[in-house]
């Protein structure tokens, strides 16, 4: 697997040792840029509510291993536990690796659907059928299945402007450079005004929430 695009192994307590760091070690620039983010997140790539304490922003590749691990293993327990309950805002942003010969594709779609209000299902269905789609690039397919047949026809009228998908899509993508994003997935905590990026390649459930509970009870 390419080492742009692969999940790293943490054990708990390293990641715990870092924790002070993560939230003290912040440069002015990313402080500046947390007035900005939030200003650019678009509320139909987004889950929960925005008076959450906690914005966790996901830089991610449709058609990246690792981010659809993160994805299953990590980020739908989030849902479960922390944006269900109003405690996090979960931001997803594209951030599609050129090596993934689909992955701003599947991106295209995934913005199509959100501007058609089904964001979260396309998002879990193309990461659930990853393996199909990256073999044979038949995305469309994958986005039909589960979507009704009114929301298809939404979602593909915005597939034939591929402009304002294709805006969205690099807005993304510069704000991610911007923060010096080079992998997925990418994954930055923004509490009491602090913008904090996590260890790069994305993290296991248990860590993550072991921090989202520290930043919970500061």
């Amino acid at each position: 697997m390419n080492r742009l695009c692969f999940l790293k192994v943490r054990t708990l307590g390293t990641f715990l040792l870092g924790l002070t760091a993560l939230t003290l070690t912040l440069s002015s620039s990313t402080g500046g840029q947390t007035k900005a983010a939030a200003a650019a997140i678009l509320p139909n790539k987004a889950s929960g509510s925005k008076s959450a304490p906690i914005t966790i922003e996901v830089f991610s590749d449709f058609q990246c291993p690792a981010c659809k691990q993160t994805f299953l293993q990590t980020l739908r327990p989030l849902m479960d536990d922390y944006v269900a309950s109003g405690k996090v805002y979960l931001v997803h942003r594209d951030f599609p690796l050129p090596m993934h010969n689909h992955s701003r594709e599947a991106a295209r779609w995934a913005n199509a659907a959100a501007q058609a209000g089904k964001f979260e299902a396309v998002e879990e269905a193309l990461y659930t059928k990853q393996e199909s789609w990256a073999a044979n690039g038949n995305i469309e397919a994958v986005v039909a299945a589960v979507l009704s047949p009114a929301a298809m026809k939404k979602v593909r009228q915005w597939m034939q402007s591929s402009g304002p998908l294709d805006a969205a899509i690099d807005k993304d993508v510069e704000l991610g450079k911007s923060r010096r994003v080079s992998q997925t997935p990418s994954l930055f905590v923004t509490h009491g005004g602090e913008t904090v990026p996590l260890p790069p390649g994305g993290v296991t459930y248990p860590i993550l929430k072991q921090y989202l509970d520290y930043l919970l009870k500061k």
